[in-house]
């Protein structure tokens, strides 16, 4: 297999991951949602504070949307590529750095959720926030999702990362 074949498959890799995420997290976020605030009440604290924290685990159309869009966007970069198109290589100059930084920075946020909210909790200026579990949080709004979803998310999140700077370095060579 060529370097562009293999950068093309990398790219074709992590469309796929904007396809199924954002579908489950479309059809089993309510359910994500209802138990989120489910276990904020077992702790003693009313559903809303995850709102009027911007805490939601309900994926919104835009996020949807914008999801599937990044993996139509990489699907036709990796066929550009697999076609041995130069466009294709030109704007995989183009998006795959924008891939690493923006979509690496977002996945990071999934993939340590519990540390990231752990973390905003104790930072916030709500005292309530404090006596929150969120180890006990993120794992009830986990709970609805299949199994298989967590290794995808961090495939996702490996591909969005390493896998931009390999397709980088494949496209280079």
């Amino acid at each position: 297999m060529n370097t562009t074949a293999l950068a093309a498959a990398l790219q074709l890799l992590l469309a796929a991951t904007f396809f199924v995420i954002p579908t489950v997290a479309w059809i089993r976020g309510g359910a994500s949602q209802d138990a989120a605030e489910a276990e904020i009440s077992r702790q003693g604290h009313a559903p809303s504070v995850l709102a009027q924290h911007g805490i939601a685990f309900r994926e919104k159309p835009w996020e949807l949307a914008l999801a599937l869009t990044i993996g139509v966007v990489l699907t036709v970069l990796g066929a550009l590529n697999l076609a041995a198109n130069p466009t294709g290589r030109l704007l995989s100059w183009i998006v795959e750095p924008l891939v690493l930084l923006g979509v690496g920075f977002i996945t990071a946020g999934q993939v340590f959720a519990t540390a990231y909210t752990r973390a905003a909790f104790a930072r916030s200026a709500d005292s309530a926030l404090h006596t929150i579990d969120a180890a006990a949080l993120i794992a009830a709004a986990n709970a609805p999702f299949p199994a298989w979803l967590r290794p995808v998310v961090l495939t996702r999140f490996a591909l969005a990362t390493a896998g931009s700077a390999l397709v980088l370095l494949l496209l280079w060579l």
